[in-house]
């Protein structure tokens, strides 16, 4: 269970649940959000950079990551509370299978801050942040 209580501070938890990104995954985001950036959607002009093929929204990379943790740390929360020192480390491209790990950072009335981290099959970290949460405690 996750309830407020069940989080130790300093405990690292790698998430049992990994996500390959698909072409649908890194596109389908984009094209809602109007996120046309060349670096996403051209592949003739992206083969000719460092990258060597198109990158996936960081949106997308920040959102599977975070979902990836999801089922054992919010479980039982009330509330988000917010997200911040988020930073990619290493592009993530179609194909990449990204999995998720996390620290809990403190605790304190009800309130649960993690580090969340994913990296890919490379062992590269692809992205980074903090996370608060208010989370159900336990009833007596």
């Amino acid at each position: 269970m996750t309830y407020f209580e069940d989080f130790v501070l300093g405990e690292v938890v790698e998430h049992a649940r990994g996500k390959t990104v698909t072409e649908m995954d890194g596109v389908l985001l984009c094209n809602l959000a109007m996120n046309t950036a060349a670096g996403h959607f051209n592949e003739e002009l992206m083969v000719g950079t460092d990258f060597g093929q198109r990158i996936v929204f960081g949106g997308v990379t920040a959102a599977l990551v975070i979902g990836l943790t999801m089922q054992d740390t919010a479980e039982h929360a009330v509330r988000e509370i917010g997200m911040d020192r988020m930073r990619f480390g290493a592009p993530v491209f179609h194909g990449d299978t990204l999995t998720a790990f996390t620290e809990t950072l403190s605790k304190a009335d009800g309130i649960v801050r993690f580090r969340h981290w994913g990296i890919n099959q490379r062992n590269e970290i692809v992205f980074e942040a903090e996370r608060s949460v208010m989370v159900r405690r336990r009833l007596a």
